[in-house]
């Protein structure tokens, strides 16, 4: 417990303490699922921090003009600079969903737009599957609507729970490394079963 507190502690504050580079990027990519990110990333690409936003996770059911309508950018200038992708469903999708778009593109930087609690995540998942990139982190720091305790105390959830996934996304690659042959072993017991089942 003291050694997960203490993680906990660190997780905060590094989190916290990070400080968005100026320096332009190819792209501009927004993870969904939390308040004032795309606007964010709106405000990015209209000061001309990069070429194209894409927005990865977005609901299949909404298209491109209703995402902006929705942020209130409707009348957005060029809005064939921003691109949206369907596929991804949680983090992980996300990177893999990105690493496709970017490497259609052609692009080898991009910057990372996501909420604070969810950056060091982020960063994991998208260092692995874009390691030859350079990936600028945009944490967004969104007031909460409530100042009441009742407020914070769904932060300090939120954020709680984000590092416990960042715990797992950090160990997963140390499973894949114990059991490398997992799958096969999988496999081949189903196998072995089946035989079996077959046997007078």
């Amino acid at each position: 417990m003291l050694l997960w507190a203490g993680g906990l502690v660190w997780f905060v504050h590094g989190s916290l303490s990070i400080v968005a580079d100026p320096a332009k990027t190819d792209a501009i990519v927004v993870l969904t699922g939390g308040r004032l990110r795309l606007e964010t990333g709106l405000d990015l690409l209209g000061a001309g921090r990069a070429q194209k936003l894409f927005v990865s996770g977005v609901n299949p059911h909404v298209d491109r003009l209703e995402l902006m309508r929705v942020a209130g950018r409707a009348d957005t200038d060029d809005p064939g600079r921003v691109v949206i992708g369907h596929d991804a469903d949680n983090t992980f999708g996300n990177a893999r969903e990105t690493a496709g778009w970017m490497q259609q593109e052609g692009y080898n930087s991009l910057r990372l737009v996501t909420s604070w609690y969810h950056m060091e995540r982020s960063l994991l998942e998208f260092e692995r599957a874009m390691p030859q990139a350079r990936i600028v982190a945009e944490p967004v720091f969104a007031a909460h609507e409530s100042e009441a305790w009742t407020g914070w105390f769904d932060v300090a959830l939120l954020t709680v729970s984000e590092y416990d996934k960042y715990l797992a996304a950090l160990i997963r690659p140390e499973i894949s490394t114990f059991w490398p042959h997992a799958g096969e072993i999988h496999a081949l017991n189903a196998s072995e079963s089946a035989a079996a089942s077959h046997r007078p």
